[in-house]
């Protein structure tokens, strides 16, 4: 399953949903990202998430059957908020099921990856002295490197 939503999401039941009445399953990874209250800037009051509809989704299925490619999953679940968020609120929630943890393990790791590089978000941070672009970080494309052919 694939969202971009605007509403806060429960992971709790996400990873409920995602095993109702399976036994194949041997590994659940998750990961749940939150606004922090800093990044580029101090003090973030909050955090805007902009996408272009129906590219962002393309974008994120595109990046979810690579990682069906790579992995032998079991289950996907990828749910990416939009909109205003407050330091705190969740942003973001994978949770990846296989058969093997290493595949669940390695699979989330790269959805991040990926999520971080490729997924077409754009990001406002909010302060007391001005809103700001979120520029992109040069350490989440070298994170995202080492899942390029011939690089891992």
């Amino acid at each position: 399953m694939i969202k971009v939503q605007y509403e806060p999401f429960d992971a709790g039941q996400e990873q409920q949903s995602l095993l109702a009445g399976r036994t194949d399953i041997g590994a659940v990874v998750s990961f749940t990202g939150l606004v922090r209250d800093f990044n580029e800037c101090p003090d973030v009051e909050a955090l805007t998430l902009e996408h272009y509809p129906g590219m962002t989704e393309a974008s994120l299925v595109q990046i979810a059957d690579e990682a069906h490619q790579r992995w032998s999953l079991s289950g996907l679940t990828l749910i990416h908020r939009v909109g205003r968020l407050a330091p705190g609120d969740p942003i973001v929630l994978v949770i990846v099921a296989s058969e093997h943890r290493r595949a669940a393990y390695e699979a989330c790791e790269f959805l991040m990856d990926y999520l971080k590089t490729r997924a077409p978000f754009w990001k406002k941070e909010h302060t007391a002295s001005g809103d700001y672009w979120v520029s992109e970080r040069e350490q989440d494309h070298a994170d995202a490197q080492r899942w390029e052919v011939g690089t891992s």
